[in-house]
């Protein structure tokens, strides 16, 4: 894909295979059955390529939380349908990444405080150094050694660029 906001690479496509396959031996090791909830539109293609590798029962969900990337203090509205009924479950929490963190801590928050859950847990396939502390299990594959803004798999940048198949540094 052309477009002059792609810069160096930082995971390639086989990167991001292996970090799948990673982050997916961690949770069939923790997991007999959980509920998948996605947040959506930037874990979408995590979600998509990690559910494929696991072993346990699933249900699946979505959660959305618009944010620009690289702000911590996300205050938009979370919005969660619960379309499956989450008391008394594990439930894993999906992003394609944890940057600052703000936004998944707030989410992880939301669903604490108003759901009565077995569990919590958030699984991402990477995540960045200087991210805020969130107090729940986190499985993932890659921690990055600079916090870098990154697009691609999932990773916006003015709303495009989330169909790219691996992960760049941003080029503004």
């Amino acid at each position: 894909m052309k477009s002059k906001n792609i810069g160096e690479l930082v995971l390639s496509q086989q990167q991001i295979r292996d970090g799948v396959g990673i982050v997916a031996k961690k949770l069939n090791d923790k997991f007999q059955d959980a509920v998948i909830v996605s947040v959506v539109p930037g874990g979408m293609l995590f979600t998509a390529d990690l559910v494929r590798e696991l072993t346990f029962d699933i249900c699946m969900d979505y959660i959305s939380c618009p944010h620009t990337p690289g702000d911590s203090n996300n205050n938009s509205d979370i919005v969660y349908h619960q379309n499956i009924n989450i008391e008394g479950k594990d439930v894993i929490v999906i992003d394609d990444a944890i940057e600052s963190g703000g936004t998944m801590k707030r989410l992880i928050e939301h669903l604490s405080n108003n759901y009565k859950t077995n569990s919590l847990s958030i699984a991402t396939l990477f995540v960045k150094p200087s991210r805020v502390n969130i107090p729940v299990p986190q499985y993932f594959a890659y921690e990055m050694e600079n916090d870098d803004l990154l697009v691609g798999y999932g990773l916006p940048w003015k709303d495009k660029l989330r169909n790219v198949p691996y992960v760049s540094k941003l080029v503004k």
